[in-house]
């Protein structure tokens, strides 16, 4: 059986401001490098064979806060990169509700149809990150591994381990170090944990845990 744990990368100011980020490598703030602490803290008895981490540098720091108990080196996977906003990214969530009104009220409504302008949709991103999963499943037969994304790509990951299209993505939470836990046994995805952000307790005083 493998153990596979998804966590979501520390904060930054733009999860804060909120403001759309995608490809862009936007740094923790104070408040995501003490989330990256804490959830390496919540890992460290997990005895972890790999952490996986996508190539942007909040999620690698947050990887490396995570890898750093376990004695192994984080491992870059592109395939893990955040979803390519296009035009979107760099822009305030208020300046992109007035310049795409239409597209953003989709958004909403039918996430699983939305491809953004210069960017990529929903099915890229769950194709090329469960492409990595499959491959990650394949190398660790056994044991357990981290693996450190993006909102989007966890949402997206978790709804195709639950055997849920696209459409389900509002219906998924992500805050920032949210940890989720699946097994795999017998060709099957087994959910034990979502969104867990017990670590953070005492965090949220300094605007902590933020699922934008």
């Amino acid at each position: 059986m493998t153990t596979l744990f998804l966590a979501r990368h520390g904060r930054t100011g733009w999860n804060k401001e909120q403001i759309f980020r995608g490809t862009k490598d936007v740094p923790l703030d104070a408040v995501g490098r003490e989330e990256a602490l804490l959830v390496g803290e919540r890992l460290k008895g997990e005895r972890l064979r790999a952490v996986y981490s996508s190539p942007l540098s909040r999620a690698k720091e947050t990887a490396e806060a995570i890898a750093r108990f376990h004695n192994v080196e984080v491992q870059v996977l592109a395939g893990l990169i955040d979803l390519n906003f296009g035009e979107w990214e760099g822009q305030s969530l208020e300046e992109v509700k007035k310049q795409y009104p239409d597209l953003y009220q989709q958004w909403l409504q039918e996430p699983h149809q939305v491809v953004f302008p210069n960017g990529e949709g929903l099915d890229a991103v769950s194709s090329r990150a469960m492409k990595v999963v499959e491959g990650i499943i394949e190398r660790h037969p056994q044991g357990a591994v981290a693996l450190v994304s993006h909102r989007v790509v966890l949402k997206v990951l978790i709804c195709a381990l639950l055997g849920l299209d696209n459409s389900h993505f509002w219906n998924i939470g992500q805050d920032t170090t949210a940890v989720n836990c699946f097994h795999h046994r017998a060709g099957r995805w087994i959910a034990a944990l979502l969104n867990d952000t017990c670590h953070l307790k005492g965090v949220g005083e300094k605007g902590g845990k933020v699922d934008f």
